[in-house]
């Protein structure tokens, strides 16, 4: 199973403010744990909100190439909501997603979340050309699945 982790932004790291030394090796260490287990896939870290964008869709059908888009640029005002890095990782369960996040440090210098999402594989959908054809496509970018 693989799941998306995401350290929920502060106002400090949209701020842009900087983790500390101490911070980044801690959390170094953390990863390295991670990897060395086969656990983690991949993972970064944000930059601020105001340096993003949002593109917002007028309502319409699913696969709609026609319906209106607006862009709003950041930065967007309910921190909490944001994202200031992730981790995927892939563990047998959801109880191990959140024994591996247990062990992490903590990511701000602040009372700060972690969310665990599980990510949808290709098989939850059942067969279709439309996931073979997705297939195909994480074949091309190296993510056989």
């Amino acid at each position: 199973m693989r799941f998306m982790v995401m350290v929920k932004a502060t106002k400090d790291s949209e701020a842009g403010k900087m983790p500390t030394e101490e911070g980044l090796a801690a959390m170094a260490k953390f990863n390295e744990e991670m990897v060395k287990a086969g656990v983690m896939l991949d993972a970064n870290g944000l930059q601020p909100s105001s340096k993003g964008a949002r593109v917002r869709f007028a309502k319409g059908k699913l696969g709609d190439t026609t319906n209106k888009r607006t862009v709003i640029d950041g930065p967007f005002a309910e921190t909490k909501e944001l994202v200031a890095g992730y981790w995927i990782i892939q563990v047998k369960s959801k109880a191990d997603a959140i024994e591996w996040m247990k062990r992490c440090p903590s990511p701000h210098d602040e009372e700060c979340e972690i969310e665990i999402r599980q990510l949808f594989e290709l098989d939850d959908f059942g067969a279709s050309e439309a996931i073979e054809h997705h297939r195909r496509l994480g074949a091309q970018i190296g993510k056989n699945k």
